[in-house]
């Protein structure tokens, strides 16, 4: 069994052994893979394993051999799946791995926006408080968070999770998602069309995949809607948000501030206009990465691949092949 991951340096930079993986088969790891390179690396192999290295239908069309594809993520745009279908490849993802992580970032993102932390240290640091006539300062207002209204859109694990550590601190919470389930248990809770969410909340935290029919969904006909007070998080995909959109709005004023842990072509482009926005936090790609998140990864990852070894394959986000 030959077992080949194209793109491994990102799951295991040295901490995160490839042990359990290795017991499968013959195993091949690159640290990063070109497109160039990919059919070169990949077209003995039996099992394919990537991240964000994209497999696209003339990729797959070079790949004879190829029986399995265990993308490394939650997300799976880089797959083509029609694709993958047609040959009749599966195609398995890791749903929630990194749901605890993110939704830890996230609340980081919100209180950095509320209170400032870094830049108040670099103050102290820089002597402006010991050079003060009063026995405290602050550069930025101070945000309470109680009371107001965190608004998410997708209530998969992640958003969830985000809803709770936002309830825990007195936030009324408001969520749009395509398919409403389970209603949590706590109070303030409402279930709100996407303008609603936009319109009303004081924060807007993305938590949906993406999909060919929503990239670019948030644009100016949605941030118009936000009060001018408010904050937008991403820690989804890049490519839901218009950045052009967003940049404007943040530098006209009309939206308080925003972070992105994601943006639509990474890594980042020197031209991207998140970059030179006003009030803007952008952290590359990092809200996935602790330890903990990296090993759940990969211990979920050989267990798709040994699922589809006993020819009972879990996870897989492709319809089977049509005859």
């Amino acid at each position: 069994m030959r077992i080949v991951v194209l793109d491994g340096k990102t799951i295991n930079p040295g901490d995160n052994p490839w042990t359990s993986l290795e017991a499968l088969g013959s195993v091949t790891i690159h640290d990063r893979t070109a497109t160039k390179d990919i059919v070169q690396r990949a077209e003995s192999a039996d099992i394919l394993l990537t991240n964000k290295t994209p497999l696209q239908a003339e990729t797959l069309a070079q790949l004879p051999k190829l029986r399995f594809i265990a993308v490394m993520a939650t997300g799976y745009d880089v797959i083509d799946l029609d694709a993958a279908s047609t040959r009749g490849i599966p195609v398995a993802n890791v749903p929630s791995y990194a749901a605890k992580s993110v939704a830890q970032f996230v609340l980081a993102l919100i209180l950095e926006h509320c209170h400032q932390v870094a830049l108040h240290d670099r103050a102290v640091k820089s002597g402006e408080w010991s050079s003060a006539e009063d026995f405290c300062f602050w550069k930025t207002p101070q945000v309470e968070l109680t009371g107001l209204k965190m608004g998410i859109v997708g209530f998969g694990r992640t958003g969830r999770l985000v809803a709770e550590l936002a309830h825990a601190l007195g936030m009324d919470i408001l969520v749009y998602t395509p398919r409403i389930r389970e209603t949590p248990p706590y109070q303030p809770f409402a279930w709100k069309s996407l303008e609603d969410v936009f319109e009303q909340a004081d924060i807007v935290s993305l938590h949906c995949p993406l999909k060919p029919d929503n990239a670019g969904f948030v644009c100016n006909d949605l941030l118009r809607r936000m009060k001018p007070s408010a904050f937008f998080i991403n820690t989804a995909r890049g490519a839901l948000v218009n950045e052009a959109d967003l940049a404007a709005a943040l530098n006209a004023g009309t939206l308080a501030g925003a972070a992105v842990d994601v943006v639509a072509e990474e890594p980042i482009r020197k031209a991207n206009p998140l970059l030179s926005a006003k009030n803007c936090i952008i952290t590359p790609h990092m809200a996935w990465a602790s330890l903990n998140s990296r090993r759940r990864l990969l211990e979920a990852t050989v267990e798709n691949i040994k699922a589809f070894l006993t020819g009972r394959p879990t996870n897989i986000v492709n319809p089977p092949a049509t005859s």
